[in-house]
């Protein structure tokens, strides 16, 4: 099962990181979480697990008026919410993937979850085709 969208950027990461930011706002996705999972492995694990996991952050990206339908709908889809879009150093660049939220559907027969599913999946799609094209 797929439930990622991905590609690579030909970035360094820091790079990539902002240009992914710029791509979910133009989109109207803010970044309402973020998760350096560098830090965290070295401050909660060691040294080692910071290095092997490498440049890596989670940004939970949110559009308000999305979330708001999603949730008026289904209150309980806020254990999905946010979308979450990752960010890591790979081999040739660095990798982006993000949450498809067409996997929602999977969970809820709503028709109203469906929608706003695929207005996101449109939107993320549409961020990612940004940064396609800018790489």
């Amino acid at each position: 099962m797929t439930y990622t969208h991905h590609l690579t950027l030909d970035q360094p990461y820091a790079q990539a990181v902002e240009s992914v930011r710029a791509a979910l706002s133009e989109q109207g996705f803010g970044i309402i979480t973020e998760i350096d999972m560098r830090a965290t492995f070295a401050k909660k694990l060691d040294a080692d697990a910071a290095e092997e996991i490498g440049d890596y952050i989670i940004l939970g990206a949110c559009n308000p008026s999305l979330a708001r339908q999603a949730l008026a709908a289904e209150p309980q889809l806020g254990a999905l919410l946010p979308c979450n879009v990752i960010v890591r150093a790979g081999g040739d660049g660095s990798l982006v993937e993000a949450m498809d939220p067409r996997v929602m559907v999977q969970l809820s027969d709503s028709d109203q979850v469906r929608v706003v599913a695929e207005d996101a999946d449109t939107r993320l799609g549409a961020a990612l085709a940004t940064l396609s094209r800018s790489a």
